[in-house]
């Protein structure tokens, strides 16, 4: 009886330990490291102030997770289930922006939101890549912002598409965020240097 007993015990305690539950992974949160300064304008650009728009994306792009694909032609992107940006990069990249600007000095306000009816520089951007790449050897991440620059609604003064990549340092997810953030600041340094080539195009009303 005992040893019947101990069989079924046995028995049962493999049984339980089969149907356990897997557990689920933290989710993890990443955001850039510190964005790199633009150079110092000796004087404003304009008198009009500047404003940064929310960043426009289509599908995966849009959202928080961070995408990833095998091989830089697959054309297949997939999302990271647990690991996510602090803020989507239709905010996170219009943040970044905003704050590089207004530390330059290249206008009196850079702000996130002015009324339609304030005259203003109104910078546009859409998010054409923002990925990792497993090419076999390592990861690198690709970016690329298509920008634009307008004044009070008119024809646009810049209208192009910045693209920079990066190396990651490892293969961890760190180091692809690291990545990330230099990959993100090359595109808005070669931005800045067409947004300061304006100065005389534009005019206060």
């Amino acid at each position: 009886m005992r040893r019947f007993l101990a069989v079924a015990l046995a028995v049962s305690a493999l049984l339980l330990d089969g149907c356990s539950v897997p557990e689920i992974p933290d989710v993890v949160y990443y955001r850039l490291p510190p964005a790199a300064a633009f150079p110092h304008a000796d004087k404003p650009m304009s008198l009009l102030p500047i404003e940064v728009d929310t960043f426009n994306a289509a599908g995966v792009y849009a959202e928080q997770a961070l995408i990833h694909t095998v091989g830089a032609e697959t054309g297949a992107l997939q999302t990271y289930h647990y690991h996510l940006w602090s803020d989507p990069p239709t905010h996170g990249l219009q943040a970044r922006l905003v704050s590089a600007l207004r530390a330059s000095g290249i206008a009196g306000l850079v702000t996130d939101r002015l009324p339609a009816s304030t005259h203003a520089l109104r910078i546009r951007g859409i998010i054409r890549r923002y990925e990792r790449i497993n090419d076999g050897t390592g990861f690198r991440v690709a970016v690329a912002l298509e920008m634009r620059v307008e004044q009070d609604e008119g024809e646009p003064l810049i209208e192009q598409e910045y693209r920079a990549e990066e190396v990651a340092a490892g293969a961890t997810l760190d180091a692809t965020v690291a990545a990330f953030g230099v990959a993100v600041d090359k595109v808005f340094a070669a931005f800045y240097q067409d947004l300061v080539a304006l100065q005389g195009d534009v005019h206060a009303r």
